[in-house]
């Protein structure tokens, strides 16, 4: 029997800037993960007209290949496994071929942004520090629709993970960049209604107990592209609990949502 295609979720994404200076989340990066990198890579360059990208050798530690696109002063990574049994080659097999992996969001206050993560419960799978740059991996199962990640940069026009070039500046660069991000889920609405954690910037407190010292709602796809929008938290704790263990069977029941990043 036929699956209907799945519905899609976009908002776009605008930079926060005061007087120049970065005051709010903004997309500086998006990753996609594909079977094979130099082909996707090939392809992209030859669509957008984007100078030849540059090659991490830091993703080895997680078994990848990539190539990094510089997009204006943004940028678009594509990823793919070089090795046997890594994250991004069982996510290959579950979603059944290329898409969406990774949306990285600049940040000005990455401490702040990490404390709030962690009373909302968030799980943090992976970080690193450098002096004129730092990552904060958001668990996928906490944050679903893509791998998210907060990071930090400094100058801030800068972007190490773009290669030597961008390391501790930016050099001239051509104009426009990616500008929104489009999360493809199988059910938006419940992906949504699942995801409490919209806004990672305004947020009540996870209630305590529980394997990680309390449970917030897990946070839907929107939490990638509402980033930058206020909320505001309404409802007793008693009924809100309900609804989550509701939500959450129902998740059970529907089994992993799949995404795909589109540049908009």
């Amino acid at each position: 029997m036929p699956r209907a295609a799945p519905a899609v979720l976009s908002r776009r994404i605008r930079a926060s800037y005061c007087g120049g200076v970065l005051s709010g989340p903004r997309l500086r990066q998006v990753a996609l993960v594909a079977r094979g990198c130099d082909q996707v890579a090939g392809e992209l360059r030859g669509t957008f007209g984007w100078l030849p990208p540059f090659h991490d050798p830091g993703v080895g530690r997680f078994g990848l290949t990539n190539a990094v696109f510089a997009a204006g002063d943004t940028f678009v990574e594509v990823v793919a496994p070089a090795q046997p049994d890594t994250t991004a080659g069982r996510y290959l097999e579950r979603r059944g071929g290329d898409g969406g992996y990774m949306a990285i969001f600049q940040v000005p206050d990455l401490a702040a942004a990490r404390r709030r993560v962690a009373d909302l419960g968030v799980r943090v799978v992976w970080a690193t520090e450098l002096p004129d740059i730092a990552t904060t991996h958001l668990h996928p199962r906490d944050v679903p629709g893509a791998i998210v990640s907060l990071d930090w940069a400094a100058p801030e026009q800068s972007w190490r993970w773009a290669g030597p070039s961008w390391t501790g500046r930016a050099p001239e660069h051509a104009p426009g960049g990616v500008t929104g991000l489009t999360i493809e889920v199988n059910d938006p609405a419940a992906a949504a209604l699942g995801g409490g954690a919209r806004d990672l910037r305004r947020r009540r407190p996870a209630r305590p107990g529980g394997r990680h010292g309390g449970r917030a709602a897990r946070p839907g796809p929107a939490a990638a592209v509402r980033a930058g929008q206020r909320r505001s938290w309404r409802g007793n704790h008693r009924g809100d609990h309900r609804r989550t263990a509701r939500r959450r069977a129902m998740d059970d029941r529907r089994g992993p949502l799949r995404q795909r990043g589109r540049l908009t």
